[in-house]
């Protein structure tokens, strides 16, 4: 079973499978005033080229306004800039995008 762990105190998001980890990307997290929600939720929608800072892929979560994207900046990656999503460089979300499928689990964790 393939599955997503987001990991907000190394930013990075890692993808397994079966349990193990196969893959890991660095991420841009939440600010302290809009921090990542952690939690247990879904993929529901994959959208390619939303526009905006969302770069090349925008991939929605269960929780309402939030997802996994690309961005148009990034020097963000690896840093608090976000208002909760998680960004990624736009070759890894396309990346991953292609791994992964609506209704894949993902958590985020402190």
């Amino acid at each position: 079973m393939i599955r997503i762990i987001i990991d907000l105190s190394d930013r990075m998001l890692y993808l397994l499978d079966d349990n193990k980890v196969t893959r890991g990307f660095p991420i841009g997290i939440g600010k302290v005033l809009t921090q990542t929600p952690v939690g247990v939720y879904t993929i529901i929608n994959k959208v390619p080229n939303p526009g905006g800072p969302f770069g090349a892929f925008w991939m929605g979560l269960s929780r309402p306004h939030y997802g996994i994207h690309g961005t148009d900046n990034p020097a963000s990656i690896g840093q608090l800039v976000s208002h909760g999503c998680v960004r990624m460089y736009n070759q890894d979300v396309l990346t991953l995008a292609s791994m992964v499928s609506v209704g894949t689990e993902v958590t985020i964790r402190q």
